[in-house]
């Protein structure tokens, strides 16, 4: 006697709900990707004009203060928002050493 459910089993109606739910997880993780992609591609035209301001008026490529400032403000934002800190300080740290690396190279061209 074939099964009541038009031949699947009954985990095979499961595994395509959950093929579902895991796509749309999948489909939403893909598209905060992107958005942070862009988001950095943003972020890092606004430093790369930074570096070029910073070589056309002689400014060290680097400083250790705000870098510091916005180390302490992004921990706390992202403990507020439930973030592990050491990620998003290992994350940011990251992100501003490329950052001066770029103002390095501006200010070698400049």
């Amino acid at each position: 006697m074939p099964p009541s459910d038009g031949g699947r089993s009954p985990h095979s109606s499961v595994a395509g709900t959950s093929d579902e739910v895991l796509g749309a997880y999948r489909r939403s993780i893909d598209n905060i990707d992107a958005a942070i992609i862009h988001m950095l591609a943003e972020r890092f035209r606004i430093t790369q004009a930074v570096g070029e301001y910073k070589a056309t008026h002689e400014l060290p490529p680097a400083d250790p203060s705000r870098e510091e400032r916005q180390v302490a403000r992004l921990r706390a934002l992202a403990t507020e928002s439930g973030l592990d800190p050491e990620f998003s300080e290992k994350f940011l740290r990251f992100v501003i050493d490329e950052v001066i690396h770029h103002h390095v190279r501006a200010a070698e061209r400049g």
